[in-house]
């Protein structure tokens, strides 16, 4: 891989690479509410005024609970060709998968990556811009959504966000200039001014890297620890986060071997061990976790099931119950399938199966465990799966539905 081409946002040999997409960027976007509503989002007509929508989109501050059509969110790139226009807002039926169109957001521009609030009240979005920011959206039954502001992240690219559980502060990855930033939250769901910007500086980068690439920013299970995942540095880092000041202080390094690229860690719900996609090297890693200390311990790395081909992990996901593991497999364009062992600690690979679409750059479990949604970044489509919750097999639930350039899929 040559120096400033990530495979995770195109292809090689002609596709569009992270520094060919920042190249293309424009101004920011127009803050503006919700359009009218339409029967997809790829037919859903864009606007810079704000209007009513004709069909309410369902969102509520207990979404787990919820009976009926439930609410999907859809992040795309709208700076590239082909790309949306904002955030797609959609439902889907609980017990088929089936999606419903129900238009876009306008006014947010490339909402990447997303993440909900504890209450379920406030949306948040990246903007990958080279001017680096995040949207806070809040969410209505009536389906108006209001965008409630965007702050600046410090960096370029921010790729991944995700709100800290008490609800008080936000946390992102600026992929471009390898940072991670923390941003305050007020009782409305808005965002205030950065409180906490951190470089990776070491260790030096990677194989092929010309620099730190923040990928990740999460919250440990326990809630004691924050972990940002770097790939650039080929590095877990560990930080404590002060809850009264946001601000970040190091604990600890975990570092994989040179030239993997760590890119998306997800926790046993067991709290005592985690999983790693690396991106570079095609191998996943069972990783020890230490509440006590925050330290991360990675084991060996294990096959994606995927074969001699070309091929980029993007992200794991776990079953409530810890039973089974999910990989999205961007090249082999497939979902490979591992059974959790020994209490979290061992992962058996099982199977893969297709996606039925190209490049799955994100996948998510509805809040039951029974759904399985992939975002296919160049197919344009969202595939989505029945699990079974004895055995964890994946089995398509109907035709992909079409969303143009879809990098994320978040059900409520």
């Amino acid at each position: 891989m040559s120096s400033g081409e990530e495979p995770s946002r195109g292809t090689r040999g002609g596709g569009w690479s992270r520094r060919r997409f920042f190249g293309a960027l424009a101004g920011a976007a127009a803050v503006t509410t919700v359009p009218a509503c339409a029967a997809s989002e790829t037919d859903s007509a864009a606007t810079s005024t704000p209007t009513a929508a004709t069909t309410p989109t369902a969102a509520t501050p207990t979404p787990s609970r919820r009976t009926g059509p439930r609410p999907l969110f859809l992040g795309t790139y709208t700076s590239v060709e082909g790309g949306g226009t904002g955030i797609g807002l959609a439902t889907y039926d609980s017990t088929t998968g089936r999606i419903t169109g129900k238009g876009t957001l306008t006014g947010v521009g490339d909402p990447s990556y997303l993440a909900v609030h504890p209450n379920g009240r406030v949306l948040y979005a990246v903007n990958e811009r080279e001017d680096g920011g995040v949207t806070a959206v809040r969410l209505s039954t009536s389906g108006r959504h209001k965008v409630l502001g965007t702050r600046g992240t410090g960096g370029s690219g921010p790729c991944h966000l995700s709100v800290h559980p008490g609800g008080r502060w936000l946390l992102s990855a600026n992929y471009g200039s390898g940072s991670v930033a923390v941003h305050p939250m007020d009782a409305s769901g808005a965002l205030g001014e950065r409180t906490d910007l951190v470089t990776h500086s070491s260790p030096p980068p990677g194989p092929g890297q010309e620099g730190p690439h923040a990928h990740q920013f999460i919250t440990s299970p326990d809630g004691g620890h924050v972990l940002a995942v770097d790939l650039g540095a080929d590095t877990v880092y560990t930080y404590r986060l002060d809850a009264s000041a946001g601000t970040l202080k190091p604990v600890s390094q975990a570092h994989t071997r040179p030239g993997a690229g760590p890119r998306h860690l997800t926790f046993h719900p067991g709290g005592r061990f985690a999983y790693l996609a690396n991106e570079l090297d095609n191998t996943v890693t069972v990783c020890a976790y230490d509440p006590a200390t925050g330290r991360l311990t990675p084991g060996d790395p294990q096959p994606t099931g995927t074969g001699e081909g070309t091929n980029y992990p993007a992200q794991l996901v776990v079953t409530p119950k810890g039973s089974h593991a999910y990989l999205a497999n961007r090249g082999h364009n497939s979902l490979t399938r591992y059974a959790v062992e020994a209490d979290g600690g061992r992962l058996r690979l099982l199977d893969t199966v297709p996606v039925e679409g190209d490049f799955p750059r994100q996948i998510a479990l509805s809040p039951g465990g029974n759904l399985m949604f992939a975002a296919n970044q160049k197919s344009s489509t969202v595939s989505v799966f029945r699990v079974d919750q004895n055995s964890g097999e994946l089995r398509l639930a109907g035709k992909p539905f079409a969303s143009p350039v879809a990098v994320c899929a978040l059900p409520l």
